[in-house]
């Protein structure tokens, strides 16, 4: 029984589909002493904090796809690193039902401007936090790794402590 149940178990891996790809941006600002804050948006299904995503899009390359997913779902524009910070995996429901796997390339976008109106206004709520706290409202736990290596190294060095005499 063992022997069926490792051989059913290795062809579900070989059919099983790879991970479908999707580009992000890890919205940020920083103050001037502060540590970097987050940009974190809700999901228009379930509601849960995510950073804006989406699919490749022709012509355009993995950044400039993160560029305009922040644009569509925050309203939000700026400079985006082209080198990838990182990735995370999630599965994704789709329309019908079915559960997919994704790997998730992020972008950090350095927040200069707002706008108005965009696409998505009014289905989503955003929200700027901690780095730390949006760590914590991720579901994702590489996604909250990410996030806290990223504000860790976007923080200030700690000021140097002085004897008092």
């Amino acid at each position: 029984m063992n022997i069926l149940h490792r051989i059913a178990s290795d062809v579900h891996l070989m059919l099983r589909r790879p991970a479908r790809m999707q580009y992000a941006a890890l919205c940020y600002r920083v103050g001037k002493k502060a540590a970097p804050e987050i940009l974190l948006i809700t999901s228009r299904d379930t509601g849960r904090w995510v950073i804006p995503k989406g699919w490749p899009m022709q012509g355009k390359s993995a950044y400039e796809v993160a560029e305009r997913e922040a644009y569509e779902e925050a309203g939000v524009k700026g400079r985006t690193q082209k080198a990838s910070i990182g990735s995370y995996v999630y599965r994704k429901r789709m329309d019908h039902g079915v559960a997919i796997s994704c790997k998730v390339q992020v972008h950090a976008l350095e927040v200069e401007d707002f706008c108005k109106n965009f696409p998505e206004k009014g289905t989503r709520r955003l929200e700027w936090v901690d780095y730390r706290e949006a760590a914590k409202r991720v579901a994702e736990p590489s996604l909250k790794e990410l996030i806290l290596g990223f504000g860790k190294r976007m923080s200030p060095p700690p000021e140097p402590r002085t004897a008092n005499g």
